[in-house]
């Protein structure tokens, strides 16, 4: 089932069962995008990613960051991050969406994929430091990329296109259901950033 259709219904569940997800579309306009774009770049402190598969130590191309309030930590991949303090512009994209879902949240990681040959394998957000079945709303900057989603029972499929500048939200039983990745595409060859905004549990 392929979503990229130009009318955005924000009230329309992408799942057809076992989870929320709503796809928001463009939040800020285009040169917006391309300033927040520039800035996430140049700004935030961006590291290799660390994973541990199968007892293996791996150091991924794809770079990370991990920012929140005070003193919080996250861990995932037997990896365990420090937050950093929040940028400016963190804040006011934090709270754009917040302001535009309705949700709260304390922490954000951030992805660079350099190009279309970096990419995530399937996956769910469900570690345990973060709030069960909590929200987390994802905003894309940069190319645009497939973005897909599996039920881990059923095998259905559902993907879209991420726009430069959209947002997109995961929450209720999503992350015990589906799992997501983001293919990795020869066809592009320009960077993309994605912030996912969460709620790690105190």
């Amino acid at each position: 089932m392929n979503l990229f259709s130009d009318e955005i219904d924000l009230v329309k569940n992408l799942l057809p069962k076992d989870g929320t997800v709503n796809y928001y579309g463009k939040l800020v306009t285009h040169s917006q995008a391309n300033r927040y774009l520039n800035s996430l770049l140049n700004t935030i402190e961006w590291k290799n990613d660390e994973v541990f598969i199968f007892g293996k130590h791996i150091i991924t191309k794809r770079k990370v960051a991990w920012y929140g309030d005070n003193k919080l930590e996250y861990t995932y991949s037997n990896i365990t991050k420090q937050a950093l303090h929040w940028t400016k512009e963190l804040l006011e994209l934090k709270t754009l969406i917040e302001k535009q879902t309705g949700e709260k949240f304390n922490s954000c990681l951030l992805n660079l994929y350099h190009s279309g040959d970096e990419g995530m394998a399937w996956h769910c957000d469900a570690e345990k430091d973060l709030k069960k079945n909590g929200a987390i709303a994802s905003l894309s900057f940069g190319a645009e990329r497939k973005f897909v989603f599996k039920h881990k029972q059923t095998k259905e499929t559902v993907s879209l296109i991420l726009e430069h500048g959209s947002l997109l939200m995961m929450k209720d039983e999503t992350q015990t259901h589906w799992l997501h990745k983001l293919p990795p595409t020869k066809l592009i060859t320009t960077a993309r950033v994605n912030l996912t905004f969460r709620t790690i549990v105190l």
